[in-house]
């Protein structure tokens, strides 16, 4: 992993704390890691990929950056931050979903002065059509991200975090994580293969996509750049639906969720991703999926902005 560069953005390695309150109410075993203090805007998941995809821009010689997701992504976000902090342009080109007033993360980008464009479209085809329209017409050279940074580059940053986790010193029986573009938990089932034996990682989906064929295929792709001679099959991770009525439309156990570790722990998830997440989990321990004696670990992936945009139905 060396051999590949990489910029400085983060602040690692990010702390595991165990979760008392919520460990004696669940009658389990839980532990956190606060990939929401990964240290640059509001923090989260996307930082461990810009560390790697931000360092191929800036060696290819790009001055604009594209990425795209939805109206509050989180990853759009964090793109930009980071973006600005190298010096270079970033231009988000988002579709038109979710919430697109200067609420959450929009407030945050209107704060770092970003272009933010909107597509009224399904396909991300089209957005990324027009990043080559927008970016030739600049005459800049550029660099675009794909939605949520989930390409092989970007998932190395989740394999790296494995072994983070590994040299923290703690072994755990099971590892959840939000899954919303692939990369994410493409990286950390890999990382897992490779640095954490014995650690069943599961993913919780928040999305429609068809994560049964994004994850091993993004696992694949990372495997050949790393030059890893392992096999991948559906039986290195496992798959949870937890998507509710939609897309970054809030479901009424990922709320629960929230307010849970809100009130038991005093850190705070997101309607759309690592709440609903959380929510798998809980799910899991009240159906007996985690054993007497084993050792649960919740990844964090951060996107408390969505607190401050998204409708939570209260």
């Amino acid at each position: 992993m060396k051999e590949f560069p990489k910029v400085s953005l983060g602040i690692f390695p990010t702390p595991i704390q165990k979760l008392h309150n919520i460990s004696r109410i669940l009658g389990a075993d839980i532990y956190i890691k606060r990939d929401d203090m990964t240290g640059i805007a509001l923090g989260g998941n996307k930082v461990r990929k810009l560390e790697y995809l931000l360092a191929d821009a800036k060696e290819k010689g790009a001055e604009i950056v594209f990425t795209t997701g939805g109206a509050q992504s989180n990853h759009a976000m964090l793109t930009a931050a980071s973006a600005r902090k190298l010096g270079m342009e970033p231009i988000l080109i988002l579709k038109k979903r979710g919430v697109t007033e200067k609420k959450g993360n929009q407030l945050l980008n209107s704060l770092m002065g970003v272009d933010v464009r909107f597509m009224d479209t399904g396909d991300y085809a089209d957005i990324y059509a027009e990043m080559d329209r927008v970016g030739e017409a600049s005459g800049k050279p550029y660099y675009k991200i794909p939605c949520g940074g989930s390409n092989a580059l970007g998932t190395l940053g989740y394999v790296e975090c494995a072994r983070e986790i590994r040299d923290q010193g703690m072994h755990f029986d099971h590892i959840i994580c939000a899954e919303g573009s692939g990369g994410t938990m493409a990286g950390m089932a890999l990382g897992a293969k490779l640095f954490l034996p014995g650690t069943r990682v599961t993913g919780m989906m928040v999305d429609t996509d068809p994560f049964d064929e994004i994850t091993p295929a993004l696992m694949r792709e990372a495997a050949a750049l790393l030059g890893a001679d392992v096999e991948i099959t559906q039986e290195d991770f496992a798959l949870r639906d937890m998507c509710g009525p939609g897309y970054a439309i809030a479901s009424e156990e990922g709320n629960a969720a929230v307010s849970m570790m809100a009130r038991e722990e005093g850190i705070f998830l997101d309607p759309v991703y690592t709440g609903k997440a959380f929510a798998g989990l809980i799910a899991m321990a009240k159906e007996g999926a985690f054993k007497p004696g084993e050792t649960v670990l919740f990844l964090h992936t951060g996107g408390a902005g969505g607190l401050f945009a998204i409708d939570m139905n209260d």
